[in-house]
This record gives C-alpha cells, sequence and structure tokens, in this order.
C-alpha cells in the first residue's frame, strides 16, 4: 500500500508540480494543489460585475465580502451593468473535496466554482492574492489566464490561543480570526480557562467572573528567575455571552468554527477560589499568580463536581453551537485524590485500581453529558491515561506518541507537538534579539517540516489524523502585538502544511512566496517577525 501510494505521489507531483513551479511570483500561500496557465491576460478593472447562481444564503454574503475585498485591496469599484462577470457558482460536482474550489480566469469572464460555501470563501481568497501580485496601471489590474483547482489536505486546519494567562479583548480576537481566515484555516481554539484567570460569564456561577476572572498581581520576567517579582497590580478580565456570541458569528462569516476549551480537571484553582467546596480541601484558595501546575483540582469524589460542571457546559454549550468542546485533562496532579477519602470512596466504588483511571473516570462523567448536549469531547493527549472515553477526540500536544496511540485504538486526533506548533517558543537561537518566551526554539522551517501523518500510522488508519493546529500559550504574551509576532509568520508554515499536498511542499518555493504574505501583513498593520 505504502509503495502504490508512493507512485501516486510521484506521478501526481511530476505532472502537478511542473505545472506549479512556475508560479511562485504569484505569491500563492497556502500552495494550491494545481495551477494550469492558460493563454492570454484578464484585465481586473470597474467595469466588472459579481454574480452568483441559487438561492444559497451564503452566496449574497460572499458576493459582499469580494465586493468589499476588491474595493479595500485592490480599489476596484464594481459596476452592476457590466457585461464581464465574476460568478460564484455552488455546484453539485462530487469530484471536489468538501472544502475545495475551481478558479477559472480566462479574458473577460472569471468564475469560482464549490460545492460548499467554504470552497466559494477560499476562492475568493485565492483570487485576493492573485490580484495583489497582478500588474497595476490606471488601466486596472493585468492577471495571467489560469485555471486553479484546489482543496485542503487536512480537515482541521486550527489556530489556539490561551487567554487565561492574559486576556485579550474582543476587537483582537476578530482580528486573530481574520489572520486564520487569510491562510484558508477553519479553526480557533479558544483556551477559555486557566488556574490564573476564567472568561466566561456564566449566569449560573457569577462568582466566575466575579472572582475567578482576577489574580491580584502578575509574575514579571521568568518563572526561572530567583527571586522571583511580580507587578503588585490585580490583573483581568472575562467575555460576556453577548460578546462571545459576537465572535462566534464573526468567526461563522469566515467558515471558521470556533472550539472553547473549559479546562477540567487539573488547571482549575480559579474556579477553586470562587467556589472551594469543589475542591478535595475544602480550601480557602486564591487565583494563581505564578505560571506552571498546580496542585489544587476538581474533586472527583464529589457528586457537587459534575453539577457544577453539567450546568456550565451547558451555558457554554448554547454560546458555541459547534460540534466540539475542549476539556483539557492536561497536567492534572494526583496529589489531592489520593490524600483525600471521598476520592479514595470513589475510585473503590468504581472498581478503580489507581488515580490515572479515575482520571479516566472523570472524563468519560463529562463525555456523557456533552453527548447529551449534542457535542464530541477533545482532551490534550493525557486523557489517554487510565483508558480513553468512548469518542473522545485527542489532541496530541507531548510529540507524536498520543496520536499514533490514539489512532490504533481508533480514535480520530489532532496533531500539534511542542516540537512543531507551539508558537510561544523561541523564532531565534539568539535569545537576546528576541522577546522574552518560555523557551525552546521553533523557527519558521521547522514549522514547515510539520508532518501531521506520521510514518507509525498504518495507511488504513490515517484518516484518523483530523489535522493539525498551531498553539499559542501566553505566560509571556501581554499584548496583542506580541501575539501577532509569535504566531506571524509561522501561521503562514502552518497553514501551508495543513492545506497542500505533501508532495508540493517545497520550503525555498515557501519562502519566496511569503515577500507577498509580508506585504498582506503590513497591508493588514499586522506585527511579524521577517525571515530572509
Amino acid at each position: 500500500m505504502r509503495i502504490i501510494t508512493f507512485i501516486l505521489s510521484f506521478s501526481f507531483c511530476f505532472f502537478g508540480c511542473a505545472l506549479n513551479t512556475d508560479f511562485d511570483y504569484l505569491g500563492l500561500i497556502p500552495k494550491p494543489a494545481l495551477i494550469e496557465r492558460n493563454s492570454g491576460e484578464t484585465i481586473l478593472d470597474d467595469d466588472w460585475t459579481i454574480k452568483h447562481n441559487g438561492s444559497h444564503p451564503d452566496l449574497e454574503n460572499l458576493k459582499n465580502t469580494l465586493t468589499q475585498n476588491l474595493n479595500s485591496f485592490h480599489e476596484i469599484k464594481l459596476n452592476d451593468d457590466s457585461e464581464k462577470i465574476i460568478s460564484l457558482i455552488i455546484s453539485s460536482d462530487d469530484s471536489l473535496n468538501t472544502e475545495g474550489y475551481v478558479l477559472n480566469i480566462f479574458n473577460d469572464e472569471i468564475n469560482i466554482l464549490a460545492n460548499s460555501p467554504n470552497g466559494i470563501y477560499y476562492g475568493i481568497q485565492t483570487l485576493n492574492q492573485i490580484l495583489d501580485s497582478g500588474q497595476k496601471s490606471n488601466k486596472g489590474i493585468t492577471i495571467l489566464n489560469m485555471k486553479i483547482v484546489d482543496g485542503p489536505r487536512f480537515k482541521w486546519r486550527g489556530m489556539h490561543l490561551d487567554v487565561g494567562r492574559h486576556f485579550f479583548d474582543i476587537s483582537f480576537i476578530k482580528k486573530y480570526i481574520d489572520y486564520i481566515a487569510i491562510h484558508k484555516m477553519n479553526i480557533f481554539h479558544w483556551h477559555l480557562t486557566e488556574d490564573q484567570g476564567w472568561r466566561v460569564e456564566i449566569d449560573s456561577y457569577p462568582k466566575l467572573t466575579e472572582v475567578s476572572a482576577f489574580r491580584d498581581e502578575t509574575l514579571i520576567g521568568h518563572y526561572r528567575d530567583e527571586p522571583r517579582k511580580f507587578d503588585g497590580k490585580k490583573y483581568g478580565g472575562y467575555y460576556t455571552k453577548d460578546e462571545m456570541k459576537e465572535i462566534v458569528e464573526y468567526a461563522r462569516k469566515r467558515y471558521i468554527t470556533v472550539v472553547p476549551e473549559i479546562e477540567m480537571p487539573g488547571h482549575s484553582r480559579a474556579v477553586l477560589a470562587a467556589y472551594p467546596e469543589l475542591s478535595c480541601t475544602g480550601g480557602p484558595h486564591t487565583v494563581a499568580k505564578l505560571w506552571g501546575v498546580h496542585k489544587e483540582v476538581f474533586c472527583a469524589g464529589k457528586e457537587s463536581t459534575f453539577e457544577f460542571l453539567e450546568k456550565v457546559l451547558i451555558e457554554v454549550s448554547d454560546i458555541f453551537p459547534g460540534e466540539y468542546i475542549h476539556i483539557g485533562g492536561d497536567e492534572c496532579p494526583k496529589d489531592r485524590w489520593k490524600e483525600h477519602e471521598l476520592d479514595q470512596q470513589r475510585m473503590r466504588k468504581e472498581g478503580l485500581d489507581n488515580e490515572n483511571e479515575l482520571q479516566s473516570y472523570f472524563i468519560k462523567r463529562i463525555e456523557g453529558i456533552l453527548n447529551k448536549l449534542g457535542k464530541r469531547l477533545i482532551g490534550w493527549d493525557e486523557i489517554l491515561e487510565g483508558g480513553l472515553a468512548p469518542g473522545a477526540i485527542v489532541q496530541s500536544w507531548r510529540g507524536m506518541e498520543g496520536g499514533i496511540s490514539a489512532v490504533d485504538a481508533g480514535h480520530e486526533v489532532i496533531m500539534s507537538p511542542t516540537s512543531h506548533a507551539y508558537f510561544d517558543y523561541y523564532q531565534s537561537k539568539d535569545r537576546l534579539d528576541e522577546p522574552l518566551a518560555i523557551g525552546g526554539y521553533l523557527p519558521l522551517e521547522k514549522v514547515y517540516q510539520f508532518e501531521p501523518v506520521p510514518e507509525e500510522i498504518d495507511s488504513d488508519k490515517e484518516h484518523l489524523v483530523l489535522g493539525g493546529q498551531g498553539n499559542l500559550w501566553t505566560e509571556y504574551i501581554s499584548s496583542s502585538d506580541k501575539a501577532e509576532y509569535m504566531v506571524l509568520p509561522r501561521m503562514s508554515a502552518m497553514a501551508e502544511v495543513l492545506w497542500s499536498p505533501r508532495v508540493l511542499l517545497n520550503y525555498r518555493s515557501f519562502s519566496n512566496r511569503m515577500n507577498w504574505q509580508y506585504f498582506r501583513y503590513d497591508r493588514m498593520g499586522a506585527k511579524y517577525k521577517k525571515y530572509n
């Protein structure tokens, strides 16, 4: 099977790569699956109009999106009476990738065809990029006639943002989503709760925003610095339900699913500061001001813990209509469970041999709650310990091993290992040239080398790898400018790895095309690291 796959890949590369090699100057990121050059050129100017077929409710919004982009980015103002037409066509062509599209540019006609609105949107993104590199004159923008057939390699193309350690306002969250959108990514993983802050308005538990959303002060410098220093300033914030719903709708219009993360059973000290009765010791507790792992966790032996979490998850599900809810499940110390009689009673009653199995019991209880709400559970790879919940999706961060094990057991996985996907790591070996980071070293080229499907996974199970994701943890990222700097341009590398056929990936080609991507970053007013 591997040999057959290689031969098919080689054949595709022999024909597809030959067609794509000469088009780096277009600056298309991520790189399309197939580009064919047609004879002649097209001049796009004010004497064009946009039309669409069918009655799909998204088509008019997509027309408006393209109209706005042509005006804002390219100073093209359309004429509704023109005979030169950009057509947006939703087709029933089953040969197209679910999120794929065909972009055909030929003289006085441009067609974007897809079998879903998502595909039309991605085709619009590609047309925008082609116009960036077109020849501009007082006659309009001259672009080559061409046909692009394209679609993503992976279903899950995600970016993560931690707002628990540092809080970012709604305006930046929208800008972050805009960055995700221009890269043809489709998942925004919103890490909303942490030991250092809870960011979600929950009507049933008002103290989550009154108490859990704020810490007394924040660490200055690095965790390893001695002696540690703090700024002495109360810090925090939270999102109202209306604000979060606004973000969900903003993302939906860009075909991005917002996946909320509500951490449990660990990384929950902020909750326990407000509701200490849910802990093993009963408190008192404070919202953590120091990064790292904390011993205070939800008590697995109390029914009140699951009653609390069920009410929270019901409200979270109402805010976020997507299919997935991430529950964390990582870095949960078992110290309190080992010492607490109720947790030990729970283990004896359920026939559990150790505290890892108690965590598995906890996760399975939560999965049952989410299933009743019509949601699927995602957790970091620690949820494998003690036995995996039946329908859980594993996000592998401690290397690829957790993902491999989950796939072997028949579970879907998302790959985001620290080695290639942690954008809070330094981008330069010379750390004096870089803003303070948590540690590690992850340059652009290494992100580009990421392969979400390791060789250890059998070919008949490769479909269980949903895709991958870049993660931005914010212990040392307190401003939106720094957040942008840490993700850009590494987001571009991750986007291409997750979208483009593996056989077309070429770092030299990518680096050449990044010159146009830097132009787009500048147009958006982004802060970023520029690689030579």
